[in-house]
This record gives structure tokens, C-alpha cells and sequence, in this order.
């Protein structure tokens, strides 16, 4: 006896991808038909359609390009953000400049240094 055959995802996606295209076939040979018993030209009802999907394709793929768009301003601003350091230094502290603020017994008066937040009096 034959083991029962199982079909793999790419099948399912694929067969599903077929009925779908059948259905948009039926769907414009519908159209098509309906415009041809209003007297339309099939050849005009064919352009029609074909420029009514040459439409349909554009807007989406303006859709499309904008959400892509949306999506790539996210992730760089999301990458931005996870790069920032967390503890913001100093702006005007430059190289070796701001280092005797880390030292033991630093005191800001000392220095004659811009007050510093650890130290405030209140």
C-alpha cells in the first residue's frame, strides 16, 4: 500500500496562488462579457480593462513605495535611538578635558567648573 502523500507549504501556497489568478481571469472575463452585452466594442472593453488594471497596478504600487518608505524612516529612527548612549555626556567636555570629573574627591569649586547636578546645594 502507497504511504499518504503530504503536501509540502511551497504546494499549498502555489495551488492557492493559482485559484487566485483563475479567479481574477473569471472576474475580467465577466467584465468583459458585461461590457460586450452593453454594446460595447470588445475591443474597446478590452482596452478599458486593461487600462483599468494598468491603474489599479500603479496605485498600489504607489502604496506600496510609500509604505516601504514609512517603514525604512522607522527602522533607521529605531536604530538611531538604539545607538544613543543612555547617559548623555557632557557637550563641551572634549577628550581628556572632562576626565577629572570621574577622579575620587572631585569637587566642582576646585575646577571653577560649570555646576555640576551632583552637587547641587538644595
Amino acid at each position: 500500500m502507497k504511504p499518504a502523500v503530504h503536501t509540502t507549504f511551497a504546494e499549498r501556497v502555489g495551488r492557492m496562488l493559482g485559484r487566485t489568478w483563475r479567479g481574477f481571469v473569471r472576474l475580467d472575463r465577466k467584465a468583459h462579457g458585461r461590457l460586450a452585452a452593453l454594446g460595447w466594442v470588445p475591443g474597446m472593453a478590452g482596452a478599458a480593462l486593461l487600462a483599468l488594471q494598468l491603474v489599479v497596478l500603479s496605485v498600489l504600487a504607489y502604496t506600496a513605495f510609500w509604505l516601504a518608505l514609512l517603514l525604512a524612516v522607522i527602522v533607521v529612527a529605531a536604530w538611531m535611538a538604539r545607538d544613543s548612549e543612555g547617559d548623555e555626556t557632557e557637550e563641551w567636555a572634549i577628550g581628556e578635558q572632562a576626565e577629572h570629573k570621574h577622579n575620587p574627591g572631585y569637587d566642582p569649586i576646585l575646577y571653577n567648573d560649570a555646576p555640576d547636578p551632583r552637587y547641587d546645594k538644595d
